[in-house]
Order: structure tokens, then C-alpha cells, then sequence
């Protein structure tokens, strides 16, 4: 399929962005793998009575990681939990628009959390902020916030954008825009994910 100029550049910042998502995706994964052995250790260093030192501070800070630095790669997949029963209703570009219009007000509610966020994280840079238990340091978790939600900006952003070539054409290709499942495909999906292939349903399906 041919693309033009502007939908050709659109298309290469999604997928530059798309690397920075998955990459903050993956970092996310590894905080939550290091913090399963890190709890591992914790529970057998009880048992010899050698806990490890300062794990409920650690895992507090741990959390701020898991929690915002796929956030953006959910917004890209349209993963996030949002209310559809309206927007469903919506076809062609009444949709795009809609979507368009939310897709800005969320850009509005990110840029005043990015400012506050970052002012929370030079405060404590600042300051040395520390936990309360063992004292250690709160800033390197707390920088993730600012990053993990300019990210999602940007990501509005490219959304935005495509959501404006949808308004102005509505039969051309969505390019860097989620798209929504429909109701069946998604419970398919999640039946899939939580009986894999051996789901009666989906080999009757395929018998058919």
C-alpha cells in the first residue's frame, strides 16, 4: 500500500515510538521478575532468620515501575479500561471525531500530570527524600513517573494525528490509532488466554 508523505513519516514515529514502549514494557517485566526472587529470598532468609534488608521499602518503590512504565504500550493497543457503550454507537467519522476530541482531553489531563509529577521528583531530588523505614533514597522511582507519562503524551499525540487523517478521510487506513474489538472477539480472546488451545468451544470452532 502506498502512503503518502505525511501518513508515511506518521507511520515511521509509531513505530520509533513502538520500540520506546516495548523497551519500557520490558524494563517493567524485569522489575517484576526481580521483585518475585527478590520476595523468593525474602521468605526463605526468614526462615533462617536473615530477612532482606529494607524489602518492604524496596518493594514499595519497585511498584511505581510496574505500574506507569507500560502504561503508554496499553494506550498503543488500546488495552486500557475505558467506558465503550456510547462510542460503540459511533460509526465512520462521527467516531474519529469523538475519539479525536477525548484523544485531546487526555492530552491536557497528561501534560498537568507530567508537571506535577516532575515537581514531586525534584522536590525529593532536592531534598533527599527517603523511606521512612530504612531510609533509602526516593527519587529513582520516582523519575519513572514523569517519563512513563511523557511517553503516553506522545503517544496522544500520534493518536491525535491519526485520528485527523480518519476525519478527514474515513476509508483510509488507520495508522497509529487503536482500534476498538468487538464485544465477541474480545471474549474470545480472553477465553483463549485463560484455557489456550484446550478450550471446547474454539476446537468445536475448528472442526466446523
Amino acid at each position: 500500500m502506498t502512503l503518502s508523505a505525511g501518513a508515511s513519516l506518521l507511520a515511521k514515529l509509531d513505530r520509533w515510538l513502538t520500540s520506546i514502549e516495548d523497551g519500557l514494557s520490558m524494563i517493567a517485566a524485569y522489575f517484576i521478575l526481580g521483585l518475585m526472587i527478590l520476595g523468593t529470598i525474602n521468605v526463605i532468609g526468614r526462615k533462617l532468620g536473615a530477612p532482606v534488608w529494607g524489602y518492604n521499602d524496596l518493594v514499595t518503590l519497585s511498584m511505581v515501575s510496574f505500574a506507569f512504565l507500560a502504561i503508554s504500550a496499553m494506550q498503543r493497543v488500546g488495552g486500557h479500561i475505558r467506558m465503550e457503550l456510547v462510542i460503540r454507537r459511533f460509526r465512520g467519522r462521527l467516531l474519529w471525531i469523538v475519539e479525536f476530541f477525548g484523544t485531546l482531553i487526555a492530552m491536557f489531563i497528561m501534560s498537568v500530570l507530567i508537571y506535577f509529577s516532575f515537581t514531586a521528583f525534584m522536590r525529593a531530588f532536592e531534598l533527599g527524600d527517603s523511606t521512612i523505614d530504612r531510609e533509602i533514597i526516593t527519587w529513582p522511582s520516582k523519575i519513572w513517573v514523569p517519563i512513563a507519562f511523557s511517553v503516553l503524551l506522545a503517544r496522544l499525540i500520534l493518536q491525535a494525528f491519526g485520528y485527523l487523517r480518519l476525519i478527514a478521510d474515513p476509508q483510509t487506513a488507520p495508522i497509529a490509532v487503536p482500534l476498538m474489538a468487538d464485544v465477541a472477539e474480545v471474549a474470545e480472546k480472553e477465553i483463549h488466554d485463560t484455557f489456550g488451545d484446550d478450550d471446547p468451544a474454539t476446537q468445536k470452532r475448528e472442526a466446523v
